[in-house]
């Protein structure tokens, strides 16, 4: 195992910069603030069968253990679950950032642990706490998605209809309301599939299926059971009435005859001792057996999702995500449920499914955490990694599930933070330490934090969990790419940079043309909409690095970067979109060093009542630009001080003049004289002023 050192292991700013960002240059990161207000209305609508343009089915398990047949539990009746694990990776050992439904669920549908969200129950909402974050479905969306969501997905009604990560409103089955101390915790219903919230679920999924099929689509979609109470119809109870499961928590073997669970929400139900009174192992099996008839209810729901997809022949362009939200405990270290900071309650089962992935039908051991959903999901469908996100894509661990991978995982509860190594898991608190060996105690059950020779390891582990989940990264410079084409990148060679703008320059004004990728809003005519929507993907790469703008962008492309933002600032409507791409085509004027001095046309021209003066410095020097009247005489000075070399030619940049002259006034209309004024050189320019 390797342990956090500060002398052999790179700062988290290097870390992140060489392994977060590495398919990013500083354009595409340093234009992501804006994310929450993208629009998509040009964003094209590709079809689905284009390369790497995947559809997306994230489906979702409230309260789901690893309790499945894929992950080692023959006893268990879960088909579907197994045909999808038959065709994709099963992650045996991946991790919630936060064992209770709302945190978890915000953690992996922003891709931000609860530090960051600083959601940590059930009532708090992401948008209050973290506005601007990104969602993983408004991600899609930004990228032209249909997307939408069935079932529960984030934790509340209210917090799943954020407006900005649908196409259109969420789907949820009525709720049913039951009061615990009448109802049993478990009841085989004499009811049929669609009679219970899960089955309409399904239903409802089949039919936004039916819908949707010809879209680029991202579909979430939430089953509530196996969550409390343990209510399905009774064909699912009659696949267990003689089952025995292999878990240590509840064999009688280990337990003795009453075993003392404590959470609370088992006692709540009528058929439960309320309180500490004991509760026999013939009880806890048989709550364990309906826990598992539960499973198999909600695994049929999800077969007939699996169907309806291979149906429609979307499977094979379909990538598939299934997690619980968190782990479950049965019985495990004297408690059942969830709330509580152990490996049963963090540990829970995630199976990723893509087309055309190298490994299929294989189980890794790789360390992994739920906030990587969000990246291994954008990356798997060509789409750019978001440089906030506090997670890192599993894509390699997919396509070499024996791949060396993160040296550890990190969760928490409340005041617990908790470390989970290869072999070891140290939890604290401010008042008290936990350390269990698996190695020797594979259901961490003997706490050895205070045995003497658990000592040193003890310190350095939580040396581990103060560095942080940035210091456990694995060393993934020499992994090869996984080759993806972008709908972006005009001239497929990986990366969206100046020469796919160039294409798309050089077609301006066709109606007519061989490679249908540079009419990228679909209107019929390439033109300068096409070259801004694709400059706002600029840095966006299919390849481990990003294109370098420094190597790119050479004084010969100048003269037609400058035509472009003519162009561009001539359109009557600009959306957020069009916007970017209006900045990155204004970083590249803006990147080479001009040859000689300059003063620009000022615009807009003519102008009423403000300006702005575009200039280019050949070198360092202090700059005046003075404003003249037609008699010579000057009426407004501009002292700009000192400015480096470089073109200073956007709003941000360029010498804005408010139109006044020196006594405050505005000026009339007519011609006007400014001069550009240097330790070097003196350029004068006309300009107009329009009433």
């Amino acid at each position: 195992m390797k342990i956090y050192n500060s002398s052999t292991k790179k700062s988290p700013k290097q870390t992140i910069q060489n392994r977060l960002i590495s398919r990013r240059n500083f354009i595409s990161t340093s234009l992501k603030a804006g994310a929450a207000a993208f629009t998509t209305s040009l964003v094209p609508n590709l079809n689905v069968s284009a390369k790497g343009q995947h559809n997306v089915l994230f489906i979702m398990v409230d309260d789901l253990r690893p309790l499945l047949g894929c992950y080692g539990h023959p006893e268990m009746h879960t088909p579907n679950i197994d045909r999808l694990a038959a065709r994709g990776t099963v992650f045996n050992r991946a991790y919630c950032q936060y064992p209770l439904c709302s945190p978890s669920r915000t953690s992996y549908l922003t891709g931000l642990r609860p530090d960051t969200t600083g959601v940590i129950n059930n009532r708090d909402f992401f948008r209050e706490t973290v506005p601007n974050a990104v969602t993983l479905p408004q991600h899609f969306k930004n990228y032209g998605y249909h997307t939408q969501s069935v079932g529960r997905v984030f934790h509340l009604p209210s917090f799943q209809d954020d407006e900005y990560s649908w196409s259109v409103p969420s789907w949820r089955p009525r709720w049913r309301p039951f009061d615990s101390n009448t109802t049993p915790s478990w009841q085989a219903l004499d009811v049929e599939d669609d009679d219970l919230r899960d089955g309409e679920t399904a239903k409802r999924t089949v039919e936004v299926l039916d819908q949707i099929r010809n879209r680029k689509f991202f579909l979430a979609v939430g089953f509530y059971k196996p969550h409390l109470p343990y209510h399905a119809p009774k064909k699912y109870f009659e696949l267990y009435e003689n089952e025995n499961f292999n878990i240590p928590s509840i064999s009688e073997e280990i337990n003795p005859e009453i075993v003392p669970p404590t959470w609370n929400a088992l006692r709540a139900f009528e058929d439960v001792p309320a309180g500490t009174l004991p509760i026999t192992y013939a009880k806890m099996l048989e709550l364990v057996r309906a826990y598992a008839a539960v499973i198999s209810y909600t695994d049929a729901q999800i077969g007939r999702v699996l169907d309806k997809l291979e149906q429609h022949g979307l499977i094979e362009n379909t990538v598939i995500a299934l997690c619980g939200d968190h782990g479950y405990n049965l019985a495990e270290n004297g408690t059942w449920g969830k709330n509580i900071i152990y490996e049963a309650t963090l540990h829970s089962p995630l199976v990723v499914s893509m087309p055309g992935q190298n490994s299929v039908g294989e189980r890794t051991d790789a360390l992994v955490e739920f906030v990587d959903i969000f990246p291994t999901l954008s990356e798997s469908c060509c789409l750019p990694i978001l440089p906030e996100l506090e997670g890192i894509s599993m894509l390699p661990v997919m396509n070499q599930p024996s791949l060396s991978w993160k040296t550890a995982v990190f969760s928490q509860y409340k005041t617990f933070r908790s470390i989970r190594t290869d072999r070891y898991r140290l939890t604290e608190s401010p008042t008290r330490v936990e350390l269990y060996d698996y190695t020797t105690d594979p259901h961490s059950e003997i706490n050895v934090a205070e045995n003497p020779e658990y000592a040193e390891l003890s310190n350095k582990l939580r040396e581990s969990l103060e560095a942080g989940w940035e210091y456990a990264l694995p060393e993934t410079d020499d992994i090869p790419p996984i080759p993806c084409i972008l709908p972006w990148d005009i001239n497929n060679d990986g990366t969206i940079d100046i020469q796919d703008l160039l294409v798309i320059s050089d077609s301006f004004g066709k109606t007519t043309f061989d490679n249908p990728k540079i009419d990228i809003n679909n209107d019929g005519v390439v033109n300068i909409i096409d070259l801004l929507i694709v400059a706002a993907h600029i840095g966006d790469s299919a390849i481990s690095s990003g294109p370098s703008m420094q190597s790119e962008i050479t004084s010969e492309h100048l003269k037609i970067i400058d035509r472009w933002l003519t162009d561009a600032r001539q359109l009557d409507q600009i959306n957020n979109t069009l916007r970017k791409g209006i900045e990155v085509l204004e970083t590249f004027a803006n990147t080479v060093h001009p040859i000689k001095t300059d003063l620009l046309p000022n615009f807009p021209n003519p102008f009423n009542p403000e300006t702005w003066i575009p200039y280019d410095l050949a070198q360092d020097t202090n700059v005046n630009i003075i404003i003249y009247n037609l008699k010579g005489e000057i009426i407004r000075k501009l002292n700009l001080g000192f400015r480096s070399a470089g073109k200073y030619r956007n709003k941000a940049l360029a010498a804005h003049w408010d139109g006044r002259n020196s006594n405050g006034d505005f000026v009339a209309s007519g011609m006007y004289f400014y001069s550009l004024h240097t330790q070097q050189e003196n350029v004068t320019r006309k300009m107009v002023v329009m009433k």
